[in-house]
């Protein structure tokens, strides 16, 4: 007998929101128990101005989680507790390799509850930090949206978060439309499958736009050098004064190290899921799903369980609606995927060589070396998650094209009219041997196994 299909709600899942909660996160705790982690919280770029971050943390009391009820409070809790996590790791002139129990303590309660690890991730400053400014009007809209909590207080910083958060409620309708692909792919309903599959690869189209916008508001120096220290994790991070990753202090058992990876676009579900409904990859970084939600961990893999509709491609190849459909979609995932790199050398690669000759003044080395900046004849480039990441993207990226796309496809989306690159961007290329060069007004960069990138995809 087949497995049932899964069922968004059951996931805490919605068709309107998608990975995204159903209800909109609370900008406060309602229980004023918690008043000195908002005040703190809500003090976070003063005092880490001043690098008073880990004297007012180690002043706070051991708080109990007690008196949160709801899911949205216990989210908001882990919004709260890893921004001050990070903030006392990355607040000073080096890393803080102890955590105190006044963060261990509750931390590892909510995450526990939550089924998350005990540092930031991509649910707690993307899916679980924002709100609209206008309820009325759609989270899709980039303009609509605001950050609950960032740590530069930047428009730079809340756009890279919000970014994310407008292609997770662009991507959200996917989700029922797949589901049902798959019922009717059981079914035999091709033409079903197939409207599904034209409207999935518009979504992939539209997600890809909305990743272009990144630049409109983030410029690439500010985030290389203030914000992408504080997005890092203890895993990886011997160069930047973490060799063993943190000590997390509970005040009664013996501390040992633990390592986690920082906060990572590849723990984006979204983008996950779009890679086991069309089947268009197989070596799936199962590690970036130990930082999703426990409830979206289960739904991927519950999906992976159904996932039928490559293979009932493939069965029907004399069917050319189909086909073009199906080859549509890989194609607007490849093209994603290589904005994505575009990204990634942008922010990345150019920033690593500019500030490798120009460390900015009065930075601590630290800030710097914290986000893996150090010469690339010695280490590769890492991204917040602690992964060397171009090597990593290009993989992703060329195997998403691995089924064969009709060639007919290829030709009219290759050369479809209005391309999705904007004419202010660098031009991305590739190298005799598949290393992505990079022609900017900075000179010509390449990108290989000794580079790494921004936040996975």
């Amino acid at each position: 007998m087949l497995p049932l299909v899964p069922i968004l709600r059951n996931y805490d899942l919605s068709p309107e929101y998608g990975f995204l909660p159903p209800e909109l996160p609370l900008e406060t705790l309602p229980d004023r128990y918690y008043t000195e982690w908002e005040a703190i919280v809500a003090d976070l770029q003063p005092l880490l101005l001043r690098k008073y971050i880990r004297s007012a943390i180690d002043r706070l009391p051991c708080l109990s989680t007690d008196y949160l009820k709801t899911v949205a409070e216990w989210r908001r809790a882990y919004v709260i507790l890893v921004f001050l996590l990070h903030s006392y790791v990355w607040g000073g002139d080096h890393p803080a390799e102890k955590i105190p129990p006044q963060l261990t303590v509750p931390l590892f309660q909510v995450c526990k509850r939550l089924e998350v690890p005990p540092v930031a991730t991509y649910a707690g400053v993307c899916l679980w930090n924002y709100k609209p400014i206008f309820p009325d009007e759609p989270t899709k809209n980039l303009e609509n949206l605001a950050c609950l909590q960032t740590f530069t207080g930047s428009l730079d910083e809340q756009w890279f978060y919000l970014v994310s958060v407008a292609i997770e409620a662009q991507g959200a309708p996917a989700l029922p439309l797949m589901l049902r692909a798959i019922t009717a792919a059981r079914a035999g309903d091709t033409c079903q499958v197939t409207d599904c599959l034209q409207q999935v690869a518009e979504i992939i189209s539209k997600i890809t736009s909305i990743l272009q916008r990144l630049y409109e508001n983030c410029d690439p120096n500010y985030f290389y050098r203030r914000i992408r220290p504080y997005l890092s994790g203890s895993k990886n991070m011997s160069e930047a004064g973490l060799p063993h990753g943190l000590l997390y202090d509970d005040g009664t058992n013996r501390p040992v190290h633990r390592q986690y990876g920082g906060g990572s676009n590849a723990q984006s579900s979204l983008i996950q899921f779009f890679d086991i409904v069309l089947g268009s990859r197989t070596g799936f970084i199962h590690e970036m799903r130990d930082y999703m939600p426990g409830s979206h961990r289960r739904f991927l893999q519950d999906v992976e369980a159904v996932a039928n509709i490559r293979s009932y491609v493939d069965d029907r190849r004399t069917d050319f609606a189909l086909q073009f459909a199906y080859d549509t979609c890989l194609s607007m995932l490849r093209e994603m995927r290589d904005q994505h790199i575009q990204v990634v050398c942008r922010y990345i690669v150019v920033q690593s060589r500019v500030n490798q000759q120009t460390p900015p003044s009065g930075t601590h080395p630290m800030v710097i070396n914290s986000a893996t900046m150090v010469p690339e004849d010695r280490k590769m480039l890492r991204g917040t998650g602690g992964t060397a990441l171009i090597p990593f993207l290009k993989q992703a990226r060329d195997e998403t094209a691995e089924p064969v796309i009709d060639a007919r496809a290829r030709r009219l989306l290759r050369h479809k009219p209005g391309s999705l690159e904007p004419a202010s961007l660098s031009k991305v290329g590739e190298q005799p041997d598949d290393h992505p060069q990079l022609v900017d007004p900075c000179g010509t960069w390449t990108a290989g196994h000794s580079e790494g990138g921004i936040c996975r995809w």
